[in-house]
């Protein structure tokens, strides 16, 4: 109850970021392979800030 409020770190932001695009990713495989390398190459860029702050 008390972490009701609690707001997220800038890690977990990043790494719920970096788990979303990565869904996206793998939905798009099947479909559009040019926007699910997009998608990848956003999420890489988003580990490469997670390990920044690391």
């Amino acid at each position: 109850m008390f972490g009701l409020f609690k707001k997220k770190s800038e890690k977990v932001k990043l790494q719920d970021q970096y788990e979303n695009l990565l869904k996206e990713a793998h939905s798009l495989s099947t479909t559009n392979r040019k926007m699910s390398d997009q998608k990848i190459y956003e999420a890489e860029e988003v580990m490469k800030q997670l390990e920044k702050l690391s």
